[in-house]
Protein backbone atom coordinates (compact mmCIF):
# COMPACT_ATOMS: atom_id res chain seq x y z
CA UNK A 1 0.00 0.00 0.00
CA UNK A 2 0.96 3.14 -0.85
CA UNK A 3 1.85 5.74 2.07
CA UNK A 4 2.30 9.77 2.65
CA UNK A 5 5.83 8.65 2.17
CA UNK A 6 5.62 7.56 -1.29
CA UNK A 7 5.33 11.55 -2.93
CA UNK A 8 4.31 9.04 -6.14
CA UNK A 9 1.62 7.60 -4.44
CA UNK A 10 -1.97 8.37 -4.11
CA UNK A 11 -1.77 9.74 -0.57
CA UNK A 12 1.23 11.19 -1.42
CA UNK A 13 -0.08 13.16 -4.53
CA UNK A 14 -3.35 14.29 -2.47
CA UNK A 15 -0.88 15.80 0.27
CA UNK A 16 1.24 17.75 -2.17
CA UNK A 17 -1.60 18.44 -5.19
CA UNK A 18 -4.26 19.63 -2.22
CA UNK A 19 -4.01 22.73 -0.23
CA UNK A 20 -2.14 22.40 3.70
CA UNK A 21 -4.94 20.29 6.17
CA UNK A 22 -7.16 19.24 3.24
CA UNK A 23 -5.77 15.36 3.84
CA UNK A 24 -5.74 13.46 6.80
CA UNK A 25 -3.36 10.46 6.82
CA UNK A 26 -2.73 9.69 10.65
CA UNK A 27 -4.54 6.39 11.73
CA UNK A 28 -6.24 8.32 15.02
CA UNK A 29 -7.63 10.90 12.40
CA UNK A 30 -9.05 8.78 9.53
CA UNK A 31 -10.52 6.19 11.92
CA UNK A 32 -13.54 8.59 12.88
CA UNK A 33 -14.26 8.84 8.93
CA UNK A 34 -14.41 4.72 8.57
CA UNK A 35 -18.16 4.35 8.88
CA UNK A 36 -21.55 5.90 9.42
CA UNK A 37 -23.85 4.98 12.59
CA UNK A 38 -24.84 1.78 11.59
CA UNK A 39 -22.98 0.19 14.07
CA UNK A 40 -23.62 -3.69 12.52
CA UNK A 41 -22.52 -2.47 9.13
CA UNK A 42 -18.63 -4.13 8.33
CA UNK A 43 -15.77 -1.29 7.16
CA UNK A 44 -12.48 -1.24 6.42
CA UNK A 45 -9.25 1.14 7.22
CA UNK A 46 -9.04 4.36 4.93
CA UNK A 47 -5.86 4.93 3.18
CA UNK A 48 -6.67 8.88 3.78
CA UNK A 49 -9.37 11.23 4.40
CA UNK A 50 -9.91 14.18 2.14
CA UNK A 51 -11.80 17.47 2.99
CA UNK A 52 -12.33 19.33 0.39
CA UNK A 53 -13.57 23.01 0.90
CA UNK A 54 -14.54 23.25 -2.97
CA UNK A 55 -15.74 21.53 -6.42
CA UNK A 56 -12.28 21.77 -7.98
CA UNK A 57 -10.75 20.52 -5.29
CA UNK A 58 -13.14 17.47 -5.26
CA UNK A 59 -12.70 16.88 -9.29
CA UNK A 60 -8.63 17.13 -7.78
CA UNK A 61 -9.12 14.32 -5.61
CA UNK A 62 -11.02 12.14 -7.76
CA UNK A 63 -8.62 12.77 -10.65
CA UNK A 64 -5.68 11.25 -8.52
CA UNK A 65 -7.98 8.44 -7.17
CA UNK A 66 -9.09 7.77 -10.42
CA UNK A 67 -4.56 7.71 -11.68
CA UNK A 68 -3.90 5.37 -8.88
CA UNK A 69 -7.61 2.85 -9.05
CA UNK A 70 -8.26 3.89 -5.44
CA UNK A 71 -11.64 3.50 -4.59
CA UNK A 72 -13.42 7.13 -3.29
CA UNK A 73 -16.23 6.73 -0.25
CA UNK A 74 -17.92 9.69 -0.24
CA UNK A 75 -19.37 10.84 3.21
CA UNK A 76 -21.44 14.36 5.00
CA UNK A 77 -22.18 14.01 8.49
CA UNK A 78 -21.57 10.14 8.81
CA UNK A 79 -25.62 9.82 10.26
CA UNK A 80 -26.54 7.24 7.83
CA UNK A 81 -27.97 4.18 9.44
CA UNK A 82 -26.85 1.33 6.92
CA UNK A 83 -23.24 1.67 6.18
CA UNK A 84 -23.83 3.07 2.82
CA UNK A 85 -20.68 5.62 3.64
CA UNK A 86 -18.50 2.75 5.24
CA UNK A 87 -14.43 2.58 4.20
CA UNK A 88 -13.51 -0.05 2.72
CA UNK A 89 -10.07 -1.17 3.00
CA UNK A 90 -7.14 1.25 1.12
CA UNK A 91 -9.87 3.86 -0.02
CA UNK A 92 -9.77 7.56 0.35
CA UNK A 93 -12.73 8.84 1.93
CA UNK A 94 -13.95 12.08 0.47
CA UNK A 95 -16.06 14.18 3.38
CA UNK A 96 -17.60 16.97 2.32
CA UNK A 97 -18.07 18.58 6.04
CA UNK A 98 -16.11 21.45 5.28
CA UNK A 99 -18.60 22.48 2.05
CA UNK A 100 -20.98 24.55 3.78
CA UNK A 101 -22.26 27.22 1.63
CA UNK A 102 -25.24 28.24 0.94
CA UNK A 103 -24.53 30.44 -2.30
CA UNK A 104 -28.19 31.87 -2.85
CA UNK A 105 -31.43 31.82 -2.07
CA UNK A 106 -33.97 33.19 -4.18
CA UNK A 107 -37.81 34.10 -2.91
CA UNK A 108 -38.93 34.75 -6.54
CA UNK A 109 -38.15 31.07 -8.42
CA UNK A 110 -38.58 30.26 -4.53
CA UNK A 111 -34.66 27.67 -5.16
CA UNK A 112 -31.84 27.73 -2.98
CA UNK A 113 -28.06 26.26 -4.22
CA UNK A 114 -26.12 24.73 -2.04
CA UNK A 115 -23.26 23.30 -1.19
CA UNK A 116 -23.39 19.06 0.16
CA UNK A 117 -22.19 20.05 3.57
CA UNK A 118 -25.04 22.74 4.64
CA UNK A 119 -26.76 20.99 7.28
CA UNK A 120 -30.54 20.68 6.48
CA UNK A 121 -31.69 22.54 9.39
CA UNK A 122 -29.55 24.96 8.69
CA UNK A 123 -30.77 25.66 5.76
CA UNK A 124 -34.45 25.10 6.99
CA UNK A 125 -33.50 28.41 9.13
CA UNK A 126 -32.23 30.32 6.39
CA UNK A 127 -35.34 29.36 4.60
CA UNK A 128 -37.50 30.28 7.28
CA UNK A 129 -35.92 34.19 7.20
CA UNK A 130 -37.01 34.31 3.95
CA UNK A 131 -40.41 33.49 4.46
CA UNK A 132 -39.75 30.21 2.73
CA UNK A 133 -39.77 26.40 3.61
CA UNK A 134 -37.31 23.74 2.23
CA UNK A 135 -39.84 20.76 3.30
CA UNK A 136 -37.55 17.54 3.64
CA UNK A 137 -36.88 16.99 7.68
CA UNK A 138 -34.90 13.66 8.06
CA UNK A 139 -35.42 12.93 11.90
CA UNK A 140 -31.80 13.52 11.77
CA UNK A 141 -32.09 17.00 10.60
CA UNK A 142 -30.15 19.01 13.16
CA UNK A 143 -26.66 17.01 12.35
CA UNK A 144 -27.34 15.23 8.73
CA UNK A 145 -26.30 16.92 5.54
CA UNK A 146 -28.04 18.08 2.20
CA UNK A 147 -25.41 15.92 0.72
CA UNK A 148 -26.40 13.30 2.69
CA UNK A 149 -30.15 13.65 2.49
CA UNK A 150 -29.17 13.30 -1.48
CA UNK A 151 -27.12 10.29 -1.54
CA UNK A 152 -30.16 8.16 0.56
CA UNK A 153 -33.10 10.22 -0.98
CA UNK A 154 -34.04 10.88 2.59
CA UNK A 155 -37.66 11.48 3.61
CA UNK A 156 -38.71 12.71 7.46
CA UNK A 157 -41.85 13.72 9.38
CA UNK A 158 -43.81 15.95 6.79
CA UNK A 159 -43.11 13.59 3.94
CA UNK A 160 -46.28 12.08 4.17
CA UNK A 161 -47.78 15.14 2.91
CA UNK A 162 -45.28 17.00 0.82
CA UNK A 163 -42.90 14.46 -0.81
CA UNK A 164 -39.13 13.33 -0.06
CA UNK A 165 -35.92 14.57 -1.07
CA UNK A 166 -35.98 13.81 -4.71
CA UNK A 167 -39.21 15.75 -5.25
CA UNK A 168 -37.42 18.92 -4.11
CA UNK A 169 -33.49 18.56 -5.93
CA UNK A 170 -34.18 20.19 -9.12
CA UNK A 171 -30.12 20.18 -10.18
CA UNK A 172 -26.67 18.82 -9.39
CA UNK A 173 -23.35 19.52 -10.00
CA UNK A 174 -21.01 16.84 -9.63
CA UNK A 175 -17.40 15.25 -10.32
CA UNK A 176 -17.72 11.80 -12.66
CA UNK A 177 -16.09 8.74 -12.50
CA UNK A 178 -13.88 10.19 -15.29
CA UNK A 179 -12.96 13.30 -12.79
CA UNK A 180 -15.27 15.65 -15.13
CA UNK A 181 -17.24 18.66 -13.13
CA UNK A 182 -20.67 18.54 -14.78
CA UNK A 183 -24.31 20.18 -13.94
CA UNK A 184 -27.22 18.02 -14.76
CA UNK A 185 -31.30 19.11 -14.07
CA UNK A 186 -32.69 23.02 -14.22
CA UNK A 187 -33.61 26.43 -12.66
CA UNK A 188 -36.71 26.60 -14.42
CA UNK A 189 -40.41 24.99 -12.74
CA UNK A 190 -40.67 22.94 -15.60
CA UNK A 191 -38.00 20.65 -17.98
CA UNK A 192 -38.11 17.57 -19.69
CA UNK A 193 -34.35 17.73 -21.96
CA UNK A 194 -32.59 14.44 -22.00
CA UNK A 195 -32.71 11.59 -19.69
CA UNK A 196 -33.40 12.55 -15.77
CA UNK A 197 -29.84 12.74 -14.59
CA UNK A 198 -30.50 14.13 -11.42
CA UNK A 199 -33.16 11.47 -10.33
CA UNK A 200 -31.00 9.02 -11.03
CA UNK A 201 -27.89 10.81 -8.88
CA UNK A 202 -30.27 11.41 -5.78
CA UNK A 203 -30.54 8.07 -3.65
CA UNK A 204 -27.57 6.68 -5.70
CA UNK A 205 -25.66 6.67 -2.21
CA UNK A 206 -22.41 7.77 -4.01
CA UNK A 207 -22.04 4.81 -6.21
CA UNK A 208 -22.37 7.64 -9.65
CA UNK A 209 -20.73 10.34 -8.90
CA UNK A 210 -19.96 13.05 -6.06
CA UNK A 211 -22.21 15.49 -5.51
CA UNK A 212 -20.70 19.15 -5.38
CA UNK A 213 -23.46 21.42 -5.49
CA UNK A 214 -27.36 20.88 -4.92
CA UNK A 215 -29.97 22.96 -6.07
CA UNK A 216 -33.77 22.40 -4.21
CA UNK A 217 -37.31 23.47 -4.85
CA UNK A 218 -38.45 25.60 -1.98
CA UNK A 219 -42.12 26.07 -1.04
CA UNK A 220 -43.78 29.30 0.81
CA UNK A 221 -43.43 28.94 4.76
CA UNK A 222 -46.88 26.88 5.89
CA UNK A 223 -49.70 27.53 8.18
CA UNK A 224 -49.63 26.90 12.28
CA UNK A 225 -50.03 23.27 12.46
CA UNK A 226 -52.70 21.83 14.87
CA UNK A 227 -51.68 18.26 16.42
CA UNK A 228 -53.77 15.20 17.63
CA UNK A 229 -52.35 12.98 19.87
CA UNK A 230 -53.53 9.45 20.09
CA UNK A 231 -52.96 6.78 23.19
CA UNK A 232 -53.34 3.16 22.48
CA UNK A 233 -52.98 -0.36 24.04
CA UNK A 234 -51.79 -2.09 21.59
CA UNK A 235 -49.23 -1.36 18.35
CA UNK A 236 -51.93 -2.97 15.69
CA UNK A 237 -54.32 -1.02 16.93
CA UNK A 238 -52.40 1.75 16.43
CA UNK A 239 -51.59 0.78 12.92
CA UNK A 240 -55.60 0.56 12.63
CA UNK A 241 -55.63 3.94 13.30
CA UNK A 242 -53.51 4.75 10.68
CA UNK A 243 -55.26 2.81 7.91
CA UNK A 244 -58.40 4.66 9.09
CA UNK A 245 -56.77 8.19 8.51
CA UNK A 246 -55.89 7.02 5.15
CA UNK A 247 -59.57 5.40 4.72
CA UNK A 248 -60.84 8.74 5.39
CA UNK A 249 -58.74 10.40 2.47
CA UNK A 250 -56.85 12.64 5.06
CA UNK A 251 -53.82 14.26 4.24
CA UNK A 252 -51.92 14.63 7.51
CA UNK A 253 -48.74 16.95 7.54
CA UNK A 254 -47.44 14.11 9.66
CA UNK A 255 -47.94 11.46 11.13
CA UNK A 256 -46.21 9.64 13.62
CA UNK A 257 -45.81 6.46 15.74
CA UNK A 258 -43.85 6.46 19.20
CA UNK A 259 -44.38 3.34 20.98
CA UNK A 260 -43.54 3.23 25.25
CA UNK A 261 -39.91 1.93 24.83
CA UNK A 262 -39.19 4.80 22.95
CA UNK A 263 -40.36 7.58 25.29
CA UNK A 264 -39.06 5.94 28.07
CA UNK A 265 -35.83 5.62 26.65
CA UNK A 266 -36.21 9.62 25.88
CA UNK A 267 -37.31 10.44 29.35
CA UNK A 268 -34.48 8.59 31.18
CA UNK A 269 -32.17 10.13 29.07
CA UNK A 270 -33.61 13.97 28.95
CA UNK A 271 -36.45 13.81 31.60
CA UNK A 272 -38.83 15.55 29.36
CA UNK A 273 -41.50 14.05 31.41
CA UNK A 274 -43.70 11.85 28.77
CA UNK A 275 -43.83 8.86 29.57
CA UNK A 276 -47.08 7.59 29.34
CA UNK A 277 -49.08 4.35 30.42
CA UNK A 278 -49.73 3.63 26.49
CA UNK A 279 -47.90 1.15 24.72
CA UNK A 280 -48.13 3.25 21.81
CA UNK A 281 -48.74 6.85 20.47
CA UNK A 282 -49.39 8.35 17.40
CA UNK A 283 -48.69 11.66 16.64
CA UNK A 284 -50.78 13.62 13.96
CA UNK A 285 -50.62 17.11 12.82
CA UNK A 286 -52.18 18.98 9.69
CA UNK A 287 -51.83 22.45 8.64
CA UNK A 288 -54.75 22.65 6.40
CA UNK A 289 -55.86 26.81 6.78
CA UNK A 290 -58.22 28.03 9.23
CA UNK A 291 -61.77 26.35 9.45
CA UNK A 292 -60.21 23.33 7.49
CA UNK A 293 -57.42 22.91 9.73
CA UNK A 294 -59.86 22.52 12.53
CA UNK A 295 -61.93 20.06 11.06
CA UNK A 296 -59.11 17.97 9.36
CA UNK A 297 -57.68 18.11 13.36
CA UNK A 298 -61.45 16.58 14.67
CA UNK A 299 -61.65 13.87 11.65
CA UNK A 300 -57.90 12.87 12.71
CA UNK A 301 -58.87 12.43 15.93
CA UNK A 302 -62.01 10.38 15.33
CA UNK A 303 -60.24 7.97 13.29
CA UNK A 304 -57.77 7.57 16.29
CA UNK A 305 -60.83 6.77 18.30
CA UNK A 306 -62.23 4.48 15.35
CA UNK A 307 -58.65 2.82 15.37
CA UNK A 308 -58.80 1.80 19.42
CA UNK A 309 -57.55 4.86 21.15
CA UNK A 310 -57.97 4.71 24.94
CA UNK A 311 -57.02 8.53 24.53
CA UNK A 312 -57.46 10.71 21.83
CA UNK A 313 -57.44 14.59 22.19
CA UNK A 314 -56.26 17.55 20.01
CA UNK A 315 -53.53 19.33 21.79
CA UNK A 316 -54.00 23.21 22.30
CA UNK A 317 -50.62 23.39 24.09
CA UNK A 318 -48.12 23.94 21.35
CA UNK A 319 -45.34 23.15 23.70
CA UNK A 320 -46.54 19.88 24.53
CA UNK A 321 -47.39 19.42 21.55
CA UNK A 322 -43.86 20.67 20.29
CA UNK A 323 -42.19 18.15 23.22
CA UNK A 324 -44.04 15.57 21.87
CA UNK A 325 -42.65 15.51 18.33
CA UNK A 326 -39.04 16.80 20.02
CA UNK A 327 -38.93 12.66 21.48
CA UNK A 328 -39.86 11.54 18.27
CA UNK A 329 -36.44 13.07 17.17
CA UNK A 330 -34.84 11.92 19.63
CA UNK A 331 -35.63 8.21 20.13
CA UNK A 332 -32.88 6.67 17.79
CA UNK A 333 -30.26 8.23 19.89
CA UNK A 334 -31.65 7.72 23.01
CA UNK A 335 -32.39 4.12 22.64
CA UNK A 336 -28.38 3.70 21.22
CA UNK A 337 -27.43 4.43 24.95
CA UNK A 338 -29.10 1.03 25.77
CA UNK A 339 -26.92 -0.68 23.59
CA UNK A 340 -26.40 -1.70 20.06
CA UNK A 341 -29.36 -0.64 17.79
CA UNK A 342 -29.98 -2.70 14.24
CA UNK A 343 -32.59 -0.41 12.63
CA UNK A 344 -34.65 -1.10 10.24
CA UNK A 345 -35.98 0.76 7.65
CA UNK A 346 -39.27 -1.01 5.57
CA UNK A 347 -42.15 0.81 3.75
CA UNK A 348 -45.29 -1.21 3.33
CA UNK A 349 -48.72 0.31 1.52
CA UNK A 350 -50.87 2.04 3.90
CA UNK A 351 -53.33 -0.52 4.39
CA UNK A 352 -50.80 -2.99 4.97
CA UNK A 353 -49.53 -0.60 8.33
CA UNK A 354 -51.44 -2.95 11.10
CA UNK A 355 -50.94 -6.10 9.63
CA UNK A 356 -47.20 -5.34 9.18
CA UNK A 357 -46.90 -3.96 12.76
CA UNK A 358 -48.63 -7.00 14.11
CA UNK A 359 -46.31 -9.46 12.05
CA UNK A 360 -43.14 -7.29 13.88
CA UNK A 361 -44.54 -7.71 17.30
CA UNK A 362 -44.86 -11.76 16.35
CA UNK A 363 -41.17 -11.88 15.15
CA UNK A 364 -39.73 -9.86 18.33
CA UNK A 365 -41.34 -12.57 20.25
CA UNK A 366 -40.32 -15.60 18.48
CA UNK A 367 -36.35 -14.20 18.58
CA UNK A 368 -37.13 -13.01 21.96
CA UNK A 369 -35.44 -9.79 21.10
CA UNK A 370 -36.37 -6.17 22.29
CA UNK A 371 -37.52 -4.60 19.41
CA UNK A 372 -39.10 -0.90 19.94
CA UNK A 373 -40.82 1.18 17.25
CA UNK A 374 -41.02 4.46 15.51
CA UNK A 375 -42.43 5.37 12.02
CA UNK A 376 -43.43 7.73 9.66
CA UNK A 377 -46.82 5.53 9.64
CA UNK A 378 -48.42 7.84 7.60
CA UNK A 379 -46.58 7.10 4.47
CA UNK A 380 -46.16 3.34 5.38
CA UNK A 381 -42.39 3.93 6.54
CA UNK A 382 -41.92 1.82 9.90
CA UNK A 383 -38.77 2.08 11.56
CA UNK A 384 -38.55 -1.08 14.24
CA UNK A 385 -35.11 -0.40 16.24
CA UNK A 386 -33.83 -3.83 17.44
CA UNK A 387 -32.02 -3.60 20.78
CA UNK A 388 -29.41 -5.72 22.07
CA UNK A 389 -27.34 -6.14 25.56
CA UNK A 390 -23.86 -4.87 24.79
CA UNK A 391 -21.64 -7.72 24.12
CA UNK A 392 -24.25 -10.51 24.01
CA UNK A 393 -23.30 -12.77 20.92
CA UNK A 394 -26.32 -14.72 20.67
CA UNK A 395 -28.79 -11.57 20.85
CA UNK A 396 -27.41 -10.09 18.18
CA UNK A 397 -27.47 -13.38 16.50
CA UNK A 398 -31.16 -13.22 16.78
CA UNK A 399 -31.38 -9.80 16.31
CA UNK A 400 -30.27 -10.08 12.70
CA UNK A 401 -32.22 -12.94 12.35
CA UNK A 402 -35.25 -10.74 13.01
CA UNK A 403 -33.93 -8.20 10.83
CA UNK A 404 -34.02 -10.46 7.72
CA UNK A 405 -37.59 -11.44 8.81
CA UNK A 406 -38.80 -8.20 9.19
CA UNK A 407 -37.46 -7.55 5.63
CA UNK A 408 -39.02 -10.66 3.85
CA UNK A 409 -42.37 -9.90 5.60
CA UNK A 410 -42.44 -6.54 4.22
CA UNK A 411 -41.68 -7.79 0.69
CA UNK A 412 -44.44 -10.38 1.24
CA UNK A 413 -46.95 -7.14 1.70
CA UNK A 414 -46.16 -5.56 -1.29
CA UNK A 415 -43.18 -3.34 0.39
CA UNK A 416 -40.05 -2.07 0.24
CA UNK A 417 -36.61 -2.86 1.70
CA UNK A 418 -35.83 0.91 2.71
CA UNK A 419 -38.15 3.61 2.49
CA UNK A 420 -35.66 6.48 3.41
CA UNK A 421 -31.76 5.08 4.96
CA UNK A 422 -30.87 3.52 1.67
CA UNK A 423 -29.29 0.20 0.69
CA UNK A 424 -25.86 0.36 1.55
CA UNK A 425 -24.37 -2.60 2.65
CA UNK A 426 -27.41 -3.69 5.04
CA UNK A 427 -29.95 -4.17 2.53
CA UNK A 428 -28.18 -5.79 -0.52
CA UNK A 429 -29.42 -9.61 0.00
CA UNK A 430 -32.66 -7.49 0.43
CA UNK A 431 -33.15 -5.34 -2.66
CA UNK A 432 -31.81 -8.61 -4.32
CA UNK A 433 -35.48 -10.32 -3.22
CA UNK A 434 -37.21 -7.06 -4.38
CA UNK A 435 -35.76 -6.52 -7.54
CA UNK A 436 -34.95 -9.89 -8.73
CA UNK A 437 -32.22 -10.81 -11.06
CA UNK A 438 -33.36 -8.72 -14.54
CA UNK A 439 -34.03 -5.09 -13.08
CA UNK A 440 -30.94 -5.86 -10.58
CA UNK A 441 -28.73 -6.55 -13.83
CA UNK A 442 -30.41 -3.03 -15.08
CA UNK A 443 -29.16 -0.93 -12.35
CA UNK A 444 -25.64 -2.79 -12.48
CA UNK A 445 -25.65 -1.61 -16.22
CA UNK A 446 -26.13 1.88 -14.99
CA UNK A 447 -23.27 1.67 -12.46
CA UNK A 448 -20.83 0.29 -15.26
CA UNK A 449 -21.70 2.92 -17.43
CA UNK A 450 -21.25 5.66 -15.42
CA UNK A 451 -18.64 4.46 -13.39
CA UNK A 452 -16.41 1.73 -15.49
CA UNK A 453 -14.06 1.06 -12.90
CA UNK A 454 -16.12 0.92 -10.17
CA UNK A 455 -13.93 3.40 -8.06
CA UNK A 456 -17.36 4.74 -6.20
CA UNK A 457 -18.33 3.62 -2.84
CA UNK A 458 -17.98 -0.18 -4.25
CA UNK A 459 -19.42 -2.71 -2.74
CA UNK A 460 -22.51 -0.50 -2.07
CA UNK A 461 -25.68 -0.81 -2.97
CA UNK A 462 -25.83 -3.33 -6.00
CA UNK A 463 -22.56 -5.40 -5.21
CA UNK A 464 -21.31 -7.34 -7.66
CA UNK A 465 -20.48 -9.78 -4.98
CA UNK A 466 -22.61 -11.45 -1.97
Amino acid sequence: MHNETNPGGPAGRLLGELPPGRVLTDPDATARYAHDEAEWAPHGTPLAVVRPHTAEEVQRAVRICRDHRVPVVTRGAGTGLSGGANAVDGCVVLTTEAMTAIKELDPVERLAVVEPGVVNETLRTACAEQGLWYPPDPASAPWSTIGGNVATNAGGLCCVKYGVTRDYVLGLQFVTAAGDLVRVGRRTAKGVAGYDLTGLLVGSEGTLGVITEVTVRLRPLRQPEHTVAGYFSSIVDAGRAVAAVAAAGLTPSALELVDRHCLEAVDAWKHMGLSTEAEVVLLGRTDAPGAAGEQEAEEMRRCFEAGGATYAVRSTDQTEADALFDARRLAYPALERLGPVLTEDICVPKAAVPEMLGRIHAIAERHDTLIANIAHAGDGNLHPLLITPPGDEAARARAQAAFHEIIAEALELGGTVTGEHGVGLLKREGLSAELGPEVLALNRAVKDALDPLHLFNPGKVVAYTA
